[in-house]
């Protein structure tokens, strides 16, 4: 979008939560929307955590960044998506030990509900909103079937922290800098059945497949990408928080200002059941450019083997059980 001297509003949901807090300053210093673009923070939390969101407001102002010219906190989802231009939706109940992904889901449903009916009722009409909490792709499909004057091509859910793992992992692998490395893919769902895909990288002029070798790829690269969360968990007994803050600050900064030329990124979009033989009816990561007016595009044309395409169906199998569990909350 073309950034203007009008300041934009920026909502961000679990704002006093650990992701909430590596993204505000970030979001406040123009990292997201460019050095030009003013904002009005609106930070959303559930009533117990609001002396906590007061303390993160105080550091808010005694940053004095020039590109914030307001902040409005809240318990109240109507008054935090009132105007919202973007929201970055991280307040989500955390996954506890002995809890299914069917448990989780359930427990989040409610909120996403929620969030999408105050969105369509009183967002700005060119509102767009990442979902970052998780499970986030169906945290997603509700969210977008809760705000249905809302084009659902405005919702998104976070797959850019499995992206940028990949990518990175990649760079370590050759010994690269990571901006070599382009074209890296993440299909389906943002869980342990993620596909991450290789086959069309490139690490400098070559190939990635060929650079690091199929075995590489399938005994290394693509369990620790899959499991680097839970690897995050053990070490630091917390889950990541400043990884996941800088990947949806990558995200929309791109959804908003535009991909570089001749790369793409990882955002899980609403399938319509047209690209890849992805099921309909699902938040399912695919491969997009953004030409930089808030909108995204499928890459087209990709030749998909057999082993990447029986991969992506089990991962859309799952979003498909996902979507079944929380069937009774996607008719508003």
């Amino acid at each position: 979008m073309a950034t203007t001297n009008k300041p934009i509003v920026v909502t961000v949901t679990g704002a006093a939560g650990q992701i909430g807090y590596s993204l505000l300053f970030r979001i406040a210093n123009g990292d997201v929307f460019g050095p030009k673009q003013p904002v009005i923070l609106k930070m959303l939390e559930i009533t117990p955590a609001m002396p906590a969101l007061e303390g993160t407001a105080m550091e808010l102002e005694d940053c004095a960044f020039p590109l914030l010219h307001d902040m409005i906190l809240t318990d109240d989802a109507k008054v935090g998506f009132d105007g919202a231009n973007w929201a970055f939706l991280v307040g989500a109940f955390p996954r506890k030990a002995g809890m299914e992904r069917a448990d989780l889901i359930g427990k989040n449903g409610p909120i996403f509900v929620g969030q999408g009916k105050a969105i369509n009722e009183v967002a700005a009409d060119d509102f767009r909103g990442l979902v970052v909490g998780n499970p986030a792709n169906t945290n997603a499909l509700i969210l977008a079937s809760n705000a249905p004057d809302v084009p659902k091509d405005r919702f998104a859910a976070m797959t850019r922290l499995d992206y940028n793992r990949a990518r990175n992992q990649l760079a370590k692998k050759v010994g690269v800098n990571v901006s070599e490395v382009k074209r890296v893919i993440i299909w389906g769902n943002h869980s342990s059945t993620m596909v991450p895909d290789i086959y069309h990288a490139r690490i400098g002029r070559k190939k990635a497949i060929n650079a690091v070798g199929k075995r590489w790829y399938k005994k290394e690269f693509i369990p620790t990408v899959a499991r680097r969360g839970g690897a995050i968990i053990k070490a630091r007994g917390a889950s990541s928080a400043a990884s996941a803050a800088n990947a949806a600050i990558n995200a929309v900064h791109d959804w908003a200002l535009g991909t570089p030329k001749g790369d793409w990124v990882a955002l899980a979009v609403y399938s319509d059941g047209s690209h890849y033989g992805i099921p309909e009816g699902v938040m399912y990561s695919v491969p997009v450019v953004h030409p930089g007016d808030g909108t995204w595009q499928i890459v087209e044309g990709l030749d998909i083997n057999d082993e990447i395409a029986e991969k992506m169906r089990i991962t859309g199998e799952e979003l498909l059980r996902e979507r079944a569990v929380v069937e009774d909350l996607l008719h508003g």
